[in-house]
């Protein structure tokens, strides 16, 4: 029964899930990495661009960041940093169009986007044994995904997912219709609307941007665009087919999903107990406060302490 009693606890002063999240993205964190990059060419001839951190460690771990997130993130550097003290080079890649370059094919990026993933893991593991995938947000919900569908390298031993929404459905309706998420709500839309107008420049007979900035909802937007130009019947049918919700019951290595009850961006359905009770290798851990990628305590970002002690765990557990 793996439902974990978290330790993490924040601050009186700091137990609020708006502040926790926004504290999460603004306060400094140690990040002087030495960061080697290297852009992986794909076989349908688009690219992805990853950021290493190699201190000479035999163990990698894979960072997927969060929504309109890249490699440059604060919080995928500062847990780069932590992982290497911890004994783990790092290798943090940029979901297509993400780098800060537009990627070459129609098709970018979603939140089931698993063989992008998939490719990283084959590229990594020509020269590590033993992987890690750590996943923020978006990112967590893709590497959940992946670990239920199957075919999984049989280099990666442990995963964490952190601030995952793995109902995609009902994080949307959280996002589009809480009064109070309509800040974060307005700057996703911003920076995905402006992905769609340079693709519609680059494909303008597939992508018709006339009207993306007026849009105001992920159900609009999804439906639009994201379930369009990957194939989907439409947002429900993305929403649904995309969820790690669907696969974690399959999952074929120990993970831990870490989400906070406060989490301004995630539902009930995105606290799967009944699942993590019946499944051996769902790990899930609900501290009460902690926002959304947030949780600051008196000691700084407690996740850079609790991800790579979890990972360590499970690897020891398996000597």
């Amino acid at each position: 029964m793996p439902v974990l009693e978290s330790r993490f606890k924040s601050p009186f002063y700091l137990r609020n899930g708006h502040l926790q999240t926004i504290l999460g993205a603004i306060l400094p964190r140690q990040d002087r990495a030495d960061i080697v990059p290297e852009r992986l060419e794909l076989p349908d001839g688009d690219f992805l661009d990853l950021d290493w951190t190699m201190v000479g460690h035999r163990r990698l771990a894979i960072l997927s960041h969060g929504l309109e997130g890249s490699s440059k993130n604060s919080d995928i550097r500062g847990l780069a940093v932590a992982l290497n003290h911890a004994g783990w080079d790092t290798l943090a890649w940029n979901f297509r169009g993400c780098s800060g370059e537009t990627n070459r094919c129609l098709r970018f990026y979603h939140s089931g986007e698993t063989d992008d993933l998939s490719l990283v893991i084959n590229h990594a593991a020509r020269n590590y044994a033993a992987l890690a995938l750590v996943g923020f947000s978006l990112g967590g919900n893709v590497i959940l995904k992946y670990l239920g569908e199957g075919d999984v390298h049989p280099f990666v031993r442990v995963a964490v997912a952190v601030s995952a929404p793995i109902d995609l459905a009902s994080s949307a309706q959280v996002l589009d219709r809480r009064a109070s998420n309509q800040f974060y709500l307005r700057r996703f839309m911003k920076s995905l609307a402006a992905k769609i107008e340079a693709k519609a420049k680059r494909f303008p007979t597939e992508i018709n941007a006339t009207g993306v900035r007026e849009i105001r909802s992920f159900s609009v937007f999804d439906d639009r665009y994201t379930a369009r130009i990957h194939g989907f019947r439409d947002a429900e049918d993305y929403w649904r087919q995309s969820s790690a919700i669907g696969y974690i019951d399959r999952l074929s290595v120990p993970a831990l999903l870490l989400n906070a009850k406060d989490d301004p961006f995630l539902s009930l359905e995105s606290f799967p107990y009944a699942a993590a009770r019946q499944n051996s290798r769902l790990f899930l851990e609900t501290p009460d406060t902690g926002g959304h990628l947030g949780f600051v305590d008196g000691r700084g970002f407690w996740i850079e302490r609790r991800i790579p002690e979890f990972m360590n765990e499970i690897l020891m557990k398996a000597l």
